[in-house]
């Protein structure tokens, strides 16, 4: 009984741990466009705070949105490795557990033409 809880906290670490690495690729990669609004919000943020707290309002706001961040992704990522969704069952991370979404299935410029001769005639 022991061996079956050590298993499942295993199991629930390994998954929050790879839904971090996931979420925090997806947030560099595809978040790009929305990190380029937060950046010029940051600084019209900034700009509007330097009137009160001159010192550290870079810091600020700095600090506020990488918290805001890294919360994002790790809730996220607590949330879907409480909920059981593992990623070795989401389908778009085949990159993740090694399976090759490309069958070793060539694509030529010519493919039409040729692909439906067999090969082994030749």
């Amino acid at each position: 009984m022991e061996l079956v809880q050590k298993n499942s906290y295993f199991s629930l670490i390994k998954s929050f741990l790879i839904w971090s690495f996931t979420l925090t690729v997806c947030l560099l990669v595809v978040g790009f466009p929305v990190g380029v609004l937060v950046v010029t919000i940051g600084i019209l943020a900034t700009i509007i705070l330097q009137t009160f707290i001159p010192a550290s309002a870079v810091l600020v706001v700095t600090g506020s949105i990488l918290l805001l961040n890294i919360s994002v992704v790790l809730i996220g990522a607590s949330i879907l490795s409480f909920k059981g969704i593992h990623p070795e069952e989401v389908s778009w991370l085949s990159w993740l557990h090694g399976q090759n979404a490309l069958v070793n299935m060539p694509v030529y410029a010519s493919c039409p033409l040729t692909c439906q001769l067999d090969v082994a005639n030749q």
